[in-house]
This record gives structure tokens, sequence and C-alpha cells, in this order.
């Protein structure tokens, strides 16, 4: 993201990009009411990084992720006018990443379903290091959760949201932030116990 003079240009990878120029992306930060465009250029800054690790946990592969959040703050930015509180400014972006990668998720599921059946996997090679195996077999046991059990779950423990933030980002009840998490903990050493993928 590029501050140049009283205006903002922000520089998107691929697809988010192409989104970008159709938008005009470039507006004078003097037009914004609501969330001003220099607390959006301060807000990508600081928690671009953690926006994207969150939708690595939910998606997975790195362009995925990184369009899903460049497109997220393309939508807060075209929004920034409807935002009533400056400081939810995140906590849109988290539950924009949250609802882009949802929706990125059910696209490949549609694109799978009309794909013909694949042959039986075949045996593989060394795997590598074990470091790379445990978390392979976590993101494995997290995928094999119910879509809310492992929302809830990433942004608790990986994103360090307080239940109160997570149910805010989800739109969701404190109490079923709890139950989510609960079950979802429990299923979850389940599948890592017997190494059920």
């Amino acid at each position: 993201m590029n501050v140049t003079g009283a205006a903002v240009v922000i520089t998107l990878p691929g697809a988010a990009r192409r989104a970008g120029s159709r938008m005009g992306f470039a507006a004078a930060a003097a037009d914004a009411t609501g969330a001003s465009v220099d607390q959006l250029t301060d807000t990508y800054r600081a928690h671009y990084r953690s926006l994207l690790r969150l939708a690595a946990l939910l998606l997975d592969d790195l362009s995925s992720c990184e369009d899903v959040v460049q497109e997220a703050f393309i939508r807060v930015h075209a929004a920034r006018r409807r935002v009533r509180d400056p400081e939810k400014t995140l906590a849109y972006l988290r539950q924009t990443v949250v609802n882009l990668s949802r929706s990125t998720l059910r696209r490949r599921l549609l694109g799978l379903r009309l794909l013909p059946k694949p042959m039986p996997d075949m045996a593989s090679a060394e795997e590598g290091a074990y470091d790379a195996l445990e978390r392979d077999e976590l993101k494995a046991a997290l995928r094999g959760l119910q879509r809310r059990q492992r929302e809830v779950l990433v942004l608790r423990y990986y994103a360090d949201l307080t239940e109160a933030q997570v149910a805010e980002v989800l739109g969701i009840s404190i109490g079923s932030v709890k139950a989510y998490g609960s079950r979802g903990l429990a299923a979850l050493r389940v599948r890592l116990e017997t190494g059920d993928d």
C-alpha cells in the first residue's frame, strides 16, 4: 500500500489486482466518512500478515489466501463509509476474510463434484521433517472437523481472539463459541489420537 499525496493506491497481486482496478481503488482521503483511508492504510500495515495467516488456516494454498485477504481489504475499503465505529475495522476485516474463505471453499467443492473420481493414492516417499508431519496431521484433523468448530478453534487459539471477539467475527453468541470450541477440541483430540484423517 503506497500513500501518495492525498490518494491511496493499493498494489494487489493476481485476481485481486484486476478486481481492484475495476473498482477504481484510488480514493481521496478527504471523501471518507466512517473509517478513513488513513486508518485502513494503518490497519493494512499492522494486520495484513495476521489476516493472511488466518486465511491460511482456513484455506490450503498461499495464492488463494493472498487473494482472499486482498479482496477483504477491497470490500472494507469500498464500504468504509458504512463503518460507524472505525475501531471495528479489524473485526470487519476478520469477518470478511472468514466469509471469503468459506466462499472459496464452496466454489472448490462444487468444482470437485464435477471432476471424475481420482485414482487411489499411491504410497508416498519420505515425507520430510517430523515438524512438517505434525503440522500436516493437525491441518488434516482440523479439516475433518465441522466448519463452525474449525472456525472457532482457529480464531480462538491461533488468532488468539477472546470468546467475545470470536462471537463477533462469526456472528454467533458467546455460548455458541464455547460449545463449538469444546466439541471441536474433543473431536480434534480424538482425530489426533486415532490418526484419523
